[in-house]
């Protein structure tokens, strides 16, 4: 799952929030570093990737763009899936995702010293770009993927992943709803274990 995902499945609590959000950043127990409610969300975000990366939809996902993307697959799946968990955000949450978006922004100016480095680099680009709210439209994905590309120095193609998602639009849609009605689940019971 990307940005959009982890943060959402984070439940209400600011700091799990921002756990899930940085884990990618955190190698190793440097988690523990962190206080306890960051620590819980970047354990959150490890065991939501674990059980993404084993799951038989998302694999379903993924094989449809192993012959052109190869281990980029799973990462432009995670952003595919942002895109539709961004398009079908009010059957997901009460608030409007411009508004969810904005206060997710929030939260993070408001953190800003306890971030990585990393994320505090990036962090004005995401909000000057609105890369959450953008997840929503096909134009919005392009672009990420676009990005991502060029952050892999155009070895992953990844910008030509749009065309798949135009050509299995459908397909894609589907996978994503009913592996995320699971991820929901199992998210929360996690969440309840931490």
């Amino acid at each position: 799952m990307n940005f959009l995902a982890h943060i959402y499945l984070s439940g209400e609590d600011d700091g799990i929030t921002i756990g899930n959000f940085i884990a990618d950043g955190i190698k190793g127990k440097k988690y523990r570093k962190f206080p306890l409610q960051i620590q819980k969300g970047i354990l959150l975000h490890r065991e939501i990737d674990t059980y993404t990366d084993s799951h038989p939809t998302v694999r379903q996902s993924t094989a449809r763009l192993h012959e052109n993307y190869s281990h980029y697959s799973g990462v432009i799946v995670d952003i595919l899936y942002d895109h539709f968990l961004a398009k079908n955000w009010k059957h997901y949450h009460e608030l409007p995702l411009d508004v969810y978006v904005d206060n997710f922004y929030e939260l993070l100016r408001n953190n800003f010293t306890i971030l990585p480095a990393r994320i505090q680099r990036m962090m004005p680009y995401m909000i000057a770009d609105n890369w959450l709210l953008n997840y929503a439209t096909v134009r919005g994905i392009s672009t990420i993927l676009d990005q991502m590309n060029v952050r892999t120095k155009g070895k992953s193609k990844m910008n030509f992943a749009v065309l798949e998602l135009e050509q299995y639009y459908d397909e894609f849609e589907a996978e994503f709803t009913s592996f995320f009605d699971e991820l929901i689940i199992f998210s929360k019971e996690k969440l309840d274990q931490l």
